[in-house]
Order: structure tokens, then sequence, then C-alpha cells
């Protein structure tokens, strides 16, 4: 859930607002926080959701997958009323900055001088902790409590979520004992080997909300070149799609549609072709279906890759190329592929 963030992250990156917030967990000391912990996991998740909205935090946090390749982000998230306010510094690999604004996130490369700028109306892999589990994540899940442990100097619940059938990954989360918040996140193989692992290697929770650090960049923004990605809502359907069968346990929370469009590039210019993306969720992860017109120059053969958690594959389908990606075992993702269909 800690979104490779973007990848998020992303991760512990599992993406908010799916739901009503609930009321935020008091804050007290050890004792009066023990005593308010919930019993059964609809509480454990309402606690986690609202402390993911509402509590003001920066901190460190720390991505590991694929053989122990790991990445750091520095974050910070600020709540002020019902605005919501993040900022995140990649701090390995290439340099990279992300601003959000409530819904609006602007993506910033700062060696290429250029800006992105999109509302997240699809989940992204912000390597942050806004994420949340959707309490409709227990039909598929069962939540069981397997004892405390330590994150970043903080006192931790560990729970597991263990899929109950094969279509999904396990995931083990430590949530901080005093206010619920998630400080890391394992996605775990069917052997109970870990897949990927994103969790905070320090945190401070109810820092003074900042949101200038936030607004002031964005701010600044106009002397970058912006792009802004068109995306239009849409279904499945309504473009001529359909799944048969449908994926158990899996919904359609989003569906866009990404018009053709010239963008810059490093060496001149680039064509973007037309796309459409459906993602489906079962309240803990996300799978994607991408798809685009078949392009015979750059589309060849069949496709199949998987770094930490995340699996993809990609296919041709008579005249389009769909690719299947997430954080869900390859044959989940084959069983998605399979069953889009054009519809009669």
């Amino acid at each position: 859930m800690l979104p490779r963030c973007a990848r998020t992250v992303a991760a512990l990156c599992l993406v908010g607002g799916l739901l009503p917030l609930a009321a935020a967990a008091p804050q007290g000391s050890g004792a009066t926080a023990a005593a308010s912990l919930p019993v059964d996991a609809q509480g454990w998740l309402a606690r986690m959701r609202a402390a993911a909205s509402e509590r003001n935090y920066t901190g460190t946090m720390t991505f590991t997958a694929g053989g122990g390749v790991s990445t750091s982000s520095r974050v910070a998230h600020f709540c002020v009323g019902d605005q919501v306010y993040e900022r995140i510094e990649a701090l390995d690999g290439k340099p990279r900055q992300v601003f959000r604004h409530n819904e609006l996130v602007h993506t910033v490369w700062p060696q290429t001088g250029l800006a992105i700028v999109e509302r997240r109306s699809l989940p992204t892999g912000l390597p942050s902790s806004t994420q949340s589990v959707d309490p409709s994540a227990l039909e598929q899940y069962e939540l069981r409590v397997e004892g405390d442990d330590r994150v970043a100097g903080r006192e931790a619940r560990v729970l597991l979520l263990q899929p109950r059938d094969a279509l999904r990954y396990a995931q083990r989360v430590w949530t901080d004992r005093e206010t619920g918040l998630m400080l890391r996140t394992d996605v775990l193989a069917a052997d109970r080997s870990v897949l990927e692992s994103a969790g905070f290697s320090s945190i401070e929770i109810g820092v003074r909300a900042q949101p200038e650090t936030v607004l002031q960049p964005i701010r600044q923004l106009d002397r970058l070149r912006l792009l802004r990605p068109t995306q239009v809502a849409t279904g499945l359907e309504a473009e001529g799609w359909m799944l048969a069968p449908p994926l158990p346990g899996f919904r359609l929370t989003a569906c866009v549609k990404r018009p053709a469009a010239v963008e810059p590039a490093a060496a001149g210019q680039i064509l973007r072709p037309e796309g459409l993306q459906a993602v489906f969720s079962d309240g803990l992860t996300h799978v994607s279906l991408f798809i685009e017109p078949m392009d015979a120059a750059r589309m060849r053969k069949p496709l199949r890759a998987q770094f930490g958690a995340t699996h993809s594959l990609s296919g041709r389908k008579g005249e389009f190329w769909i690719t299947a990606v997430g954080d869900a075992p390859a044959a989940t993702l084959q069983s998605l592929f399979d069953a889009l269909q054009r519809r009669p």
C-alpha cells in the first residue's frame, strides 16, 4: 500500500479518497492510545484511513524491491481544514519533485526543466502514506493481528491482510499504535518471501502544517515547460470493450481516454498515441489495462516483466495493443488480459 509512488509508492501509496473519512484517533499517552486500539478489522481500517487523511507529518520513506534495489524520498504531508498539501522529493536517481494540492499533482523534473500537471483522477505512485485500505477489501482479504514491532522509532501494531484466493498477494502492514498512520507495508509472495517493501526510515507526526512549502513552488512553475496531459473520463463499454468474465473481486474504479498529442522530448517532439486506461481495484491493490491502437513499428512481440510485486504483460488483440500491469500475480494479469474483448 506504500506506492511505489508512484511507482508510487506509492508506495504506502494506497490512494485515499475512496470513502467518507472516519474520525481521527485521539493522540495521547501510550496507555491512552493502547486503551483505544480497535477491536475488529473494520476499526483498524477506519483508524488508518483517518490518520492518512488528517495527520500532518514529515519523514523519509524507503522503497525496496527487485532483489535489493532501493530508493528513498523525502515526504511532507499537511492538512488544513479540508485542504491537503503534499511535497515529495526523490533522494535517489534523477532529481524529481512532486507537489500536490488536493487532486492537482505537479511533477517537476529539474534537469530537463519540465513540469507535468495532472489531476489525480487515477491512482498514482506517490511515495507517501496517503493511502488507506477500502473496507471492501475485507471481502477478498482476512485481516489478522500479528503482534507489535517498532518502525522509525515508533511503536507499531503489525497486521496481515491474507488473500482469500490466489488472485492477489498478501500484505503485511505496520500501523502506528498512537495515531493509526501506516508506517510500513510489505507485499508477500505465496511462500511469504517479501516481494517489495515501503516504509518510513524516519518520521515526525503532528508537525505544524506548512502549506506554503507546497504552494510557493507551484507558483514558480511558469518558468518551466508545462505539460498538461488531457484525460477524459469514460467507460469500457462506452469505448466498445467488455470483460468476459469479470476478474473476481476486482471492480472498475476509473476509466479515462487519452487523446493523441504531440509532446516535448529530449530530442525534439514525440507523438503520443491515443489510449485508454481502465483501473480495477479489490480495495487494497490496483491493476490497470492500457489499450492503444496497434503500431507495428514499435509493438512487435508480446512482452512480460516483473519488478518487485509489479507484473506487466503486453500483447496484440486484433488492431489493438493491450498492456496489463499491477501489483498482482502474473496469472491474475493474464486472466484480465484474456477477459478483455470487443463488444459485439
